[in-house]
């Protein structure tokens, strides 16, 4: 079985383009449904964040007058313990973890994106061939694994990421800080845009990547064949 390190924001707040602070962190659905894959299959996994802040759930992703929603903030209860005392990105050694997974939200463009310590495992991990899975927002911290040369180490690799027209029509719209498909795309990556809110999932060796939440679940099962 793999041990996996779950990388998370530890951002409560993104700037936004007109100065405002808007409250953010991890989205729900994502960060339990790769958890839950994960530990249904056996695996291991480990959390950890910038500083071992303990994470923020964004509480736009709680609707706890569903069913479904009530079901997830039930098992972020039950994870309580464990999101109390994240591991800090510094102190984990590059090779230390099977792979990595990053949940999205919008808390990864505040902090993730720039986090050195994540870039460092990042670059490790491209260069390995470690398996990496990233979820909506969460392929922001992809943006943190530019070289020393200013190389960035996923240049080339296609990718699922929350789109350019999910963020402007359903997401922080013209007041986003940025748009993290546009970023990727700047530092060479190879955005691959399903239909809006579909279920999109690209493989690309071993790199996985979901477009939104409603490819958490999808995401979640390549990750778990990939460490099969």
């Amino acid at each position: 079985m793999a041990d996996v390190l779950m990388v998370v924001s530890g951002a409560d707040t993104l700037t936004l383009k007109d100065g405002t602070a808007h409250p953010t962190g991890f989205w729900a659905e994502e960060l339990v449904e790769l958890h839950r894959g994960l530990t249904a299959a056996g695996h291991t996994v480990r959390f950890a964040t910038p500083g071992a802040r303990r994470p923020t759930v964004d509480q736009g992703s709680l609707d706890t007058t569903t069913e479904a929603g009530a079901e997830i903030a039930a098992y972020l209860d039950a994870l309580a313990g464990e999101l109390d005392a994240p591991l800090a990105l510094a102190d984990i050694e590059p090779g230390a973890y099977d792979a990595y997974a990053l949940p999205g939200g919008h808390g990864p463009m505040a902090d993730l994106a720039s986090d050195p310590d994540l870039g460092r495992l990042l670059i490790d991990a491209a260069e390995r061939g470690t398996t990496v899975a990233v979820l909506c927002h969460g392929p922001a911290g992809l943006l943190s694994a530019v070289r020393g040369d200013g190389s960035f180490a996923f240049a080339g690799r296609r990718l699922a990421v929350f789109t350019d027209e999910e963020e402007l029509t359903g997401g922080l719209g013209e007041n986003s800080p940025y748009l993290v498909a546009s970023r990727l795309t700047e530092l060479g990556a190879m955005p691959q845009p399903g239909a809006a809110w579909s279920s999109t999932v690209v493989v690309d060796g071993a790199l996985i990547s979901g477009q939104n939440p409603q490819s958490s679940v999808a995401t979640a099962q390549r990750l778990v064949d990939a460490l099969a």
